[in-house]
């Protein structure tokens, strides 16, 4: 019975263990057997091996904070070493790879006895300068005075929404929503850098002060870049301001005029100052018709888009530019899905559509300047590092070859055209639907998407196919298509803004504010001992032109898209986007041709003969990452570390002419290009 009652079924269950882990005790422990010799001898038992331990997963949770972990501790480390090594080791690392490195462009004229004398005002351009919140709605609280642009951006993480919702203007008035305060930082710091480590006026300063000059002589007129130019002063008085701190900084420097350093949508904005200040009040600042001349010695304008940006038209019809819609093509539909209610591109839309700022930066000129279906001033450019022949070395040998490469040429003109096939194809052989007019027809969008409310919801699928059906447009036809799509917004930007050439500059109708910032429906001052720069930089890929194509996705999202399968390097055309010569900004054509030949001499547009000056800075990238940005960059916002650039400008302020200076300095066509711009002048372009 006791048999019986031991004996149990052995299984996988619980009472099997002890029996187990009995055969188990003593693993190495051999049996004693009979070899038949009155001997015993040891046969090695059977063994039972242990199963191993169960593995631990690891989670795809265990991952990530395995990652951000190292990533942190990585981050650490870097910065505990980079504040604990002296200040002078990146210089000496780079010193030791490069060679000695050149003083910078205050050291180097101090020693050459440079000092201070024209007080210096700087105007920033779009984007680059701090606002801070003065008044918001609950969700911004503790936010008061803080940075809701500029520095750290920090609110852009934290609270998405709310920060998209206090940076956005009223749709209708384009000036502060009910219950909303966001004002621009004041002083020098409003845009010596834009974030923490990426200058943007820091160097030029420091710079300045190694001859020098300190804020008393050095002013930051700082603005909300948002507003449109006149509601600057509505709502801030902005442009009064400018105006007295000019004048203070006269007076209380021996009376030496001042040297004005626009730089990108600074230099639209003073040209508004300038017109705006010598009108009589109530619409302008009633200094009279010689205050340019009695107040301002030099206008050094930096990057300046005189004519307007065609990237300035990619943000406004799609919300993107050639950077953004590279990132829709290698994450497709992460920008334009409904991820976390964000919906990213349309809220960046909504918010920019309120800036009347941007419509400052629309191509000015019409296809007189910018080009038609079949020309432009820039045929026949070479997007390969070397630069096309001039026309005059071409031999007749040659002339059939050359006749290919214009037909190959791109068709800059063409600023927006629906398919690699319109953009390429002669224009006799388009078929084109006028959208002008046509019925917009049902909603796009369902009721969810107003919470992401672009006009393009307003327009209905009749609408966004009378657009894609016009093939392609021009300079000309882009205001049209602009109103088509968003009339609002147009509706304040053409109450602020204008986009024509003067016929009769005599014109009543052009002392009104929205021609002041367009260079080719106003004059310049009557001052003709002031000089004016346009120092900007070439060598680097432009956007011109775009090849867009129908987003497969029309409800709840952006309908327009730019083609980034389009590629032909023939034409340089890559990722959809049309390159020229420029500053990847803004295109040598907008930077250089009133300079080159609107205002150079007397002309209609510059009667009292103001002398002007073009230098370019041909880009050279950093020789390695110790060098940072570089400082022979030419791009748009990089060049404001350009040594040879903040040379130019110490010099300047510091009393020498454009003559002293060198007078033109030329590496791009854009004498060759504006040649070809059939712009009628009062006088013919005069040879110094």
């Amino acid at each position: 019975m006791s048999l019986l009652r031991r004996r149990k079924p052995i299984n996988e269950s619980s009472d099997s263990k002890p029996l187990l882990e009995k055969e188990e005790e003593d693993p190495d422990a051999d049996e004693d057997e009979d070899d038949g010799n009155g001997k015993n001898k040891k046969t090695p038992s059977k063994i039972k091996k242990k199963p191993p331990p169960p593995q631990s997963k690891w989670s795809c949770l265990d991952t990530c904070c395995w990652f951000i972990g190292c990533i942190c501790i990585t981050w650490w480390l870097l910065l505990f070493l980079y504040n604990a090594m002296p200040a002078s080791f990146p210089q000496y690392v780079t010193e030791a790879i490069t060679g000695p490195l050149p003083d910078p462009p205050g050291v180097k004229l101090k020693k050459e006895g440079l000092e201070a004398k024209h007080p210096v005002v700087f105007v920033p351009g779009i984007v680059t300068g701090g606002l801070e919140l003065w008044e918001g709605r609950e969700c911004a609280e503790g936010l008061f005075r803080k940075r809701l642009w500029g520095g750290t951006f920090g609110e852009v993480y934290k609270r998405p929404l709310c920060w998209v919702e206090h940076m956005s203007l009223d749709n209708e008035t384009g000036l502060d929503p009910c219950g909303i305060r966001v004002r621009p930082v004041s002083g020098l710091v409003a845009a010596d850098y834009f974030a923490p480590g990426y200058f943007v006026w820091a160097v030029l300063i420091a710079n300045l002060a190694r001859i020098g000059y300190e804020e008393k002589t050095m002013y930051m007129a700082a603005y909300d870049w948002r507003l449109s130019f006149q509601n600057t002063e509505v709502r801030d008085q902005t442009l009064s301001r400018i105006k007295s701190n000019i004048e203070l900084m006269v007076a209380t420097n021996g009376g030496r005029k001042v040297v004005v350093i626009p730089h990108s949508m600074g230099v639209l904005y003073f040209l508004h100052f300038m017109k705006w200040v010598e009108a009589a009040a109530p619409m302008g600042g009633g200094g009279g018709p010689d205050w340019c001349s009695k107040h301002i010695k030099a206008v050094v304008n930096i990057g300046g888009p005189f004519l307007g940006v065609p990237k300035a038209i990619a943000g406004l019809f799609s919300a993107e530019a050639k950077d953004i819609a590279v990132a829709r093509a290698l994450a497709p539909g992460f920008l334009d899905n409904d991820i976390f209610q964000l919906q990213t591109l349309q809220h960046v839309m909504r918010m920019s559509r309120t800036w009347d700022s941007t419509m400052s930066m629309i191509p000015r000129g019409g296809d007189t300047i910018w080009g038609g279906l079949d020309w432009s001033p820039e045929e026949g450019y070479s997007c390969s590092k070397k630069r096309e022949e001039d026309d005059t070395q071409i031999t007749d040998q040659a002339g059939a070859e050359n006749a290919v490469c214009k037909v190959r040429s791109a068709n800059y003109g063409r600023i927006i055209s629906f398919g690699k096939d319109v953009a390429e194809e002669p224009s006799s052989d388009i078929e084109r639907i006028d959208f002008r007019g046509a019925i917009k027809g049902l909603s796009a969008a369902n009721t969810t998407c107003r919470d992401v409310w672009t006009e393009y919801h307003d327009m209905g699928f009749a609408g966004i196919k009378a657009v894609a059906e016009y093939k392609t447009y021009t300079a000309e036809s882009i205001v049209d298509l602009l109103h088509f799509i968003a009339p609002k917004m147009m509706a304040r930007g053409t109450a602020h803004f204008s986009y024509g050439i003067a016929d009769n500059l005599d014109d009543p109708k052009y002392k009104h504010y929205k021609y002041w910032s367009n260079p080719l429906e106003t004059t310049l001052p009557n001052a003709p001992d002031m000089e004016i720069f346009s120092l900007y930089g070439v060598g680097l890929p432009t956007e011109r032109a775009y090849v867009y194509k129908l987003s497969p996705h029309a409800e709840c999202s952006i309908p327009f898209k730019i083609d980034t399968s389009a590629d032909d390097e023939d034409t340089c055309l890559r990722d959809g986007v049309y390159s020229v010569d420029g500053d990847e900004t803004v295109p040598v054509l907008s930077a250089g041709f009133m300079c080159a030949k609107g205002w150079r001499g007397k002309t209609r547009f510059n009667p009292s003969g103001i002398r002007t000056y073009i230098r370019e800075y041909n880009h050279s990238p950093p020789a390695n990452l110790l060098e940072g940005r570089g400082t022979l960059s030419g791009a748009h916002v990089d060049i404001m570390g350009n040594f040879a650039l903040i040379e130019d400008v110490i010099r300047i302020v510091a009393g020498a002419s454009g003559e002293e200076l060198g007078g033109d300095q030329i590496h791009s066509n854009i004498f060759k290009w504006s040649e070809k711009i059939n712009l009628q002048l009062e006088k013919e372009t005069s040879s110094r």
